[in-house]
C-alpha cells in the first residue's frame, strides 16, 4: 500500500508569494479598470495590466510600508506602465465599442446613450493628468490617501486635485448635454 506523502516544504507558498497573490486578486480588476480608463484600448489595457503585476512581483522586495500601502505602491507600478504604452504611441486612442443594454427600454437607451456622448466629449475636455484622476477616483475606486501615495503628493493636494477635477468634468457634462 502506497502512503500519502504531504508536498515538500518548497512547494507550499512563502508569505510573500501568498501576500502578492492576495494582492493580485483583490486588485488585478481595478488595476485593469484604471489601466484601460488610461489607455482607452481593452486590448493594450490587458498587456499592460500584465505588465504591472509582472513588474511589482519582480520588485516586491522594493515595497516599502512607510511610503503607502502595497495598493498604492501597485498602482503606481501600474501607472508608470501605462505611461510607457502611451509614450510608445505617442497618440490617444479612442474607445473600442459602446456598451449595449439589451434590456432596457429604447427611452431609456437613448438617454443614456446621451448622458455617454456628453461624459466623453467633457473627458475629451480634461487634460491627460485630470483623466488620470477620474481614472484612479472612479475607474480603480481609490481612496484621496492611496491616490496621494500614487501620485506623490500629499493627501490635500491629491483631494484638491480630485475635487477640481470633477468640478470641471461636470461643467464640460453640463455644457456637453
Amino acid at each position: 500500500m502506497q502512503s500519502v506523502m504531504a508536498a515538500p516544504a518548497s512547494d507550499m507558498p512563502s508569505d510573500a508569494e501568498a501576500a502578492f497573490e492576495e494582492l493580485y486578486r483583490s486588485a488585478r480588476d481595478d488595476v485593469f479598470a484604471y489601466v484601460a480608463g488610461l489607455l482607452r484600448d481593452r486590448a493594450a489595457a490587458e498587456d499592460v495590466t500584465a505588465t504591472a503585476f509582472e513588474r511589482a512581483y519582480r520588485r516586491a522586495s522594493s515595497f516599502n510600508p512607510a511610503r503607502g500601502s502595497r495598493r498604492a505602491w501597485l498602482f503606481g507600478i501600474a501607472r508608470n506602465a501605462a505611461l510607457d504604452e502611451l509614450r510608445r504611441r505617442r497618440r490617444v486612442t479612442d474607445l473600442l465599442s459602446e456598451p449595449v443594454a439589451d434590456d432596457m427600454p429604447a427611452d431609456e437607451a437613448a438617454e443614456v446613450a446621451m448622458r455617454r456622448a456628453a461624459l466623453r466629449t467633457a473627458m475629451a475636455k480634461l487634460n491627460a493628468r485630470e483623466r488620470e484622476l477620474v481614472a484612479l477616483k472612479f475607474f480603480a475606486g481609490l481612496s484621496t490617501a492611496e491616490i496621494a501615495s500614487v501620485l506623490a503628493v500629499g493627501e490635500r493636494a491629491a483631494a484638491r486635485r480630485v475635487h477640481r477635477t470633477i468640478e470641471k468634468l461636470r461643467r464640460a457634462c453640463d455644457e456637453a448635454q
